[in-house]
């Protein structure tokens, strides 16, 4: 597939940004009714919607930066090529740091504006999958977050010059698995689960309470797409995502635990 969607002289519009964009969007809609849900103005996940972008983009590009994959890039890579840092339209972003780097956003905005940070992150979190789903398509025009070779009818062919060199010699109708299906398929699945819980638990729930389930319920399914990452950055040897999910599911576990511990009637007043 042509990974630029518009071409209108010498400026280039690429699937990637347009699907990363309209699936920040869709969480934003999500978010307003969540809100409103609430009892609170939906005006405001508009006017944060820019800054938590800003955010995220910074922070998901940061850690693309200084990610050391396999296939060799990362941090040295961009040491030597500074200015391809900005070129986030080719892909490298990491989840993990858009998370860190919106939250980051919200907690200014929120402190700015006098509203309550954890309350605004359950509102705003619920979506988060719902755009992560839609944005892992950019993955399949720019021909990059797919497995190892497979015989599966699903799995995707790949053009050799966007192949890591461990399959550069392998045929040219060679298959692989798509992993950024697998993932968008369970951010599907996670962001069901969210509009379930928050809805079904809304009384027993905190506020902030959201926000460690998503904590919880991301990860695991990234540590399973992690297993069809041959590019993945590793840490001794293990996948660096399938680390940080495993320390955010305990820790997210735990502090959910701690937070509803007590008695049975702990946390069950309304909102």
């Amino acid at each position: 597939m042509d990974p630029i969607a518009i071409q209108i002289g010498p400026l280039a519009i690429r699937w990637y940004g347009l699907l990363v964009t309209g699936g920040a969007v869709a969480a934003a809609f999500v978010a307003t009714r969540e809100a409103r849900r609430r009892g609170e103005n939906p005006d405001h996940v508009w006017d944060m919607l820019v800054w938590v972008l800003i955010g995220g983009i910074i922070g998901a590009r940061l850690y693309h930066v200084i990610s050391s994959p396999s296939t060799g890039g990362g941090l040295s890579y961009y040491l030597q090529n500074p200015i391809e840092i900005l070129y986030i339209w080719q892909g490298g972003l990491g989840i993990y740091g858009a998370i860190v780097g919106g939250l980051l956003a919200l907690y200014l905005y929120t402190r700015r504006y006098g509203l309550p940070f954890l309350r605004w992150a359950d509102i705003g979190i619920v979506g988060v999958p719902l755009a992560q789903a839609i944005g892992r398509w950019g993955n399949f025009f720019n021909q990059e977050l797919y497995g190892y070779p497979t015989d599966l009818p699903w799995g995707i062919r790949i053009d050799m010059e966007n192949r890591i060199p461990q399959f550069a010699d392998l045929p040219p109708d060679t298959k692989f698995h798509p992993t950024f299906l697998y993932e968008s398929l369970w951010n599907l699945l996670v962001f069901g689960a969210m509009l379930y819980i928050a809805r079904r638990f809304d009384r027993q729930l905190k506020d902030g309470d959201l926000l460690l389930v998503y904590g919880i319920l991301y990860p695991l399914g990234r540590i399973l797409v992690e297993t069809q990452r041959p590019d993945a950055w590793t840490i001794a040897g293990i996948p660096t995502a399938q680390l940080i999910g495993a320390i955010s599911i305990v820790a997210c576990s735990v502090l959910l635990w701690w937070r509803h511990r007590g008695t049975p009637q702990a946390g069950m007043e309304a909102r």
